[in-house]
């Protein structure tokens, strides 16, 4: 199979644009009817750094059209596959989309960029391009593309960085990944790692096509081709032009699994002794992140507290099970710091123990029963701790952490201990605490500045006195105690960026007002019922 990777110019300057543009179809002209696959670099309708959302859109507008009636024409005079990359326009905007053109000039695949870049998904406010990216929030799996007997996987530039991905590509049984990429920070070095290190990792060959900077440039370009044993067979570094070999797609790269062992790819060998719950959480399990979740939504108090005891797994998991998009708890710290999860500072409530939860060990707690004073059918139920909550549920659903030691002003607040279970867990985004106490919220602020802070009320029964101090402590979220709040209060906190919380509504129409009002998320002791009534507005795309 014959292969050509085409690298053109790329500009820094926008007004060279058309000239870029132009030279990419002066080198699409010079293909000829030898080559079986064609690989251009990634937006190869926008080949020099345009700015903001309405540069890019104004580019792709321009280009785009042309781009794909040339890549087609060239399909069918070259009788070749080739794989365009470009914007494709949808109701919420253009896509980062590699397009899979058979030899007919016939569309037949679509890739979209799995990891789409963070000046591709902030706004033109942030002098983005405010691209489509709401695909990106959703499980899929990797797409593969069977055309001609090979199976061929994709990545798009910030792609190649994500290397927890690499394992589930190579389950695939890929035999050729292509690349449309730009990576313009990256030297001619890094490239070379990063694209032998992807190949090695999946046994697939690497048909990789970027943009060069010049001649003088040290970084991006790097168009290659490149083997299931990570050798390079192609790399133009900051070379215009094209870039042309033979490979056969279906050779792989078998080495002995450890000392005497029989041949495998390395990436079988990796699997046998794979030990996947030390890793990141991933896969179909973990929701969007806190600040990509769509609103309005509703948040399980204590879990589903109304059909299984508060702040217990046994609620927190039902709450999840049935697709509640937060859950709170709240948290206190045992006479011997073991963070736990309870209500109130006191036992008698919920157990058969009696005093104060800081008063006693965590082991004097487990001796407990934190289930039979619901059910008899939960007797026996134990207390849980925060890391057990975090082992079982993080990133599975939104927590809002309403952390009791700090409303109190406890004199052993625990920030960096509870911060560190949260990185132990890998779920910053996934989290944000509640308290009442500023001076606590200012001190978290400036020690895990990357974790959010939902204001708690303090007993002001001024509507805007909750809004005023949120303002004035710069945080996420208000949340909000009924009946001390109004509409004014919901809309003077928009303004200024933060988001509304409301405890709590167990009546579905009073959660159904409170939407209307402008809340962003009410928090309910009876998930379901309250559910049923307001999906079709939280569940809405």
């Amino acid at each position: 199979m014959k292969i050509c990777v085409i690298q053109p110019k790329y500009s820094f300057c926008e007004k060279d644009l058309n000239e870029c543009f132009n030279g990419l179809f002066e080198l699409l002209d010079k293909c000829d009817e030898s080559l079986d696959v064609i690989v251009l670099p990634e937006y190869s309708d926008v080949l020099a750094d345009v700015k903001g959302k309405l540069g890019f859109y104004d580019a792709v507008a321009k280009n785009n059209e042309a781009l794909l009636t040339k890549a087609t024409n060239t399909a069918k005079r070259c009788k070749s596959l080739i794989f365009v990359n470009c914007g494709y326009m949808t109701e919420q905007g253009i896509r980062n989309t590699t397009y899979a053109i058979d030899r007919d000039g016939k569309v037949v695949g679509k890739y979209f960029k799995a990891h789409p870049a963070p000046s591709e998904v902030s706004s033109i406010g942030d002098n983005g391009h405010g691209l489509d990216v709401q695909y990106s929030y959703e499980y899929n799996e990797p797409y593969v593309l069977e055309i001609e007997g090979i199976r061929f996987g994709f990545l798009t530039c910030y792609d190649f960085y994500f290397y927890e991905n690499f394992a589930k590509i190579a389950k695939e049984n890929i035999d050729v990944i292509i690349g449309c990429s730009l990576q313009r920070t990256d030297t001619h070095e890094a490239l070379s790692i990063i694209n032998k290190f992807l190949c090695y990792n999946t046994n697939a060959y690497l048909i990789r096509a970027s943009v060069s900077l010049g001649e003088n440039s040290q970084t991006c370009g790097c168009s290659s081709v490149i083997s299931p044993k990570g050798e390079e067979i192609i790399n133009l570094k900051n070379d215009v032009g094209l870039g042309i070999c033979n490979i056969n797609p279906k050779d792989k790269y078998y080495k002995p699994a450890g000392h005497m062992g029989r041949l495998k790819s390395h990436y079988e060998y990796i699997e046998e002794g794979r030990r996947p719950w030390l890793y990141r959480n991933a896969g179909p399990c973990v929701v969007p992140y806190d600040n990509v979740m769509k609103y309005p939504r509703l948040c399980a108090h204590r879990g589903f507290s109304t059909v299984a005891p508060e702040n217990s797994m046994v609620s927190f998991g039902a709450a999840v099970a049935l697709g509640a998009q937060e859950i709170e708890f709240d948290l206190w710290s045992t006479k011997d710091r073991v963070l736990v999860s309870l209500h109130d500072d006191t036992l008698e409530r919920v157990s058969n123990g009696k005093g104060k939860v800081y008063d006693h060990t965590y082991d004097e707690l487990l001796e407990l029963d934190f289930g039979y004073k619901f059910s008899e059918k939960l007797e026996g139920l134990k207390i849980p701790t925060f890391e057990q909550i975090l082992q079982r549920l993080a990133g599975r659903v939104i927590m809002n952490i309403h952390v009791k030691i700090w409303d109190v002003g406890s004199q052993d607040p625990m920030i960096e201990e509870i911060v560190s279970l949260i990185r132990k867990y890998d779920c910053e985004k996934h989290i944000y605490f509640m308290t009442t106490n500023d001076e606590i919220i200012k001190k978290v602020m400036q020690y895990a500045p990357d974790m959010n802070i939902c204001v708690g009320w303090d007993g002001n029964k001024d509507p805007m006195s909750i809004v005023n101090r949120a303002i004035a402590l710069n945080a996420y979220k208000v949340q909000l105690f009924k009946p001390y709040f109004n509409k004014e209060s919901i809309k003077k906190a928009h303004k200024h960026g933060i988001l509304c919380n409301v405890f709590f509504a167990d009546d579905p129409n009073e959660a159904m007002e409170y939407f209307e009002m402008g809340v962003d998320t009410v928090l309910t002791n009876d998930f379901l019922s309250v559910y049923n009534k307001v999906k079709h507005i939280i569940d809405k795309k």
